[in-house]
């Protein structure tokens, strides 16, 4: 337990503390012994991660509790699921495998506050095949896997206030009829706008 709080930057009795949360599972026992693992010092960079972000205690026992007992960690965040992006399901390492070296806590941690996964069980679902695959072609082009998911949560801002333009023009029931319309505009308009920016 000394080697692994050490390990972790946290106090012995911060880690009691966790485990009697259970925010970290229990260790592997041999007799006396108490074995910790690279899992528990995962989870505790990742409950570091959350405590940075802003998370209570008792929002990340929610969000541990969910990834334990396969609820939709979605649900917990209080995401409503997608209409036109297909979700992809994978095991956490095909998620490694997409990001190479990149899946770390940190970038973790801000995937579920963008809402860009959720479990199901043993596996991990991502809400849209277009971003993981993007994000992954950004990640081999050398950017990194932290600085896409900034991005992403600036661009989802202005992705919101487009929402807001449109169904307040148009009210819900035209902008759902309409969405294609509405999503031609904006691509043509951020065509137009990298021109602009691109442009000698």
């Amino acid at each position: 337990m000394a080697d692994l709080a050490a390990a972790a930057g946290i106090t012995v009795r911060t880690l009691r503390f966790y485990r009697e949360r259970g925010l970290i599972p229990p260790p592997r026992r041999e007799g006396r012994i108490a074995w910790y693992d690279e899992r528990h010092l995962a989870r505790l960079r990742t409950i570091a991660a959350l405590l940075d972000r802003g998370h209570t205690l008792n929002g990340i026992a929610d969000l541990t509790a969910a990834f334990e007992s396969g609820r939709n960690v979605g649900e917990v965040l209080e995401l409503g699921p997608p209409t036109e992006e297909e979700p992809v399901r994978l095991t956490p390492q095909e998620l490694a495998d997409h990001f190479a070296g990149e899946a770390t806590p940190e970038n973790l941690v801000a995937a579920l506050d963008l809402g860009y996964l959720a479990t199901d069980g043993e596996d991990i679902v991502h809400i849209s095949r277009q971003l993981l695959d993007v994000s992954a072609a950004l990640v081999r082009e050398g950017v990194p896997l932290a600085a896409v998911l900034k991005a992403g949560g600036r661009v989802r801002e202005h992705a919101d206030a487009l929402a807001e333009l449109f169904t307040d023009l148009l009210g819900a029931e035209e902008a759902r009829r309409l969405r294609p319309l509405a999503k031609s505009v904006v691509e043509a308009e951020l065509s137009l706008a990298l021109d602009r920016r691109l442009r000698p």
